[in-house]
């Protein structure tokens, strides 16, 4: 699996960046998961096509002790099995780091 980590949190850290999620309404059926929305501007052309039967389209966020780690699948929300779940295109990948990296900067956190 292909993913962007950040480890060598504190508790603290993970606690402040898993409270800014839930405000986002990210949070995931299961604790520590939560489902990252993409702009549909930045889906792949096949996950544009199938916005409507798929979507909406996600990356999975998972926080642990001490880690955060953004999968690079990105998944919908009515579907586990199709062609149109791939992995993020270079465009996407891009803005989904820069968003988790400005997240934990506007939380002041050191990495």
């Amino acid at each position: 699996m292909r993913s962007y980590s950040i480890d060598e949190l504190t508790e603290e850290a993970v606690e402040k960046i898993e409270e800014r999620l839930a405000q986002k309404g990210w949070t995931g059926s299961i604790k520590g998961m939560y489902y990252v929305p993409i702009p549909d501007d930045l889906l792949a052309p096949e996950q544009r096509e199938h916005l409507e039967p798929c979507g909406p389209f996600f990356l999975p966020l998972e926080t642990g002790d001490g880690w955060v780690r953004l999968e690079l699948l990105v998944r919908a929300r009515q579907i586990l099995r199709c062609s149109c779940i791939a992995y993020a295109n270079p465009a996407l990948r891009e803005h989904m780091i820069d968003m988790l990296d400005s997240l934990i900067k506007e939380l002041d956190i050191a990495v």
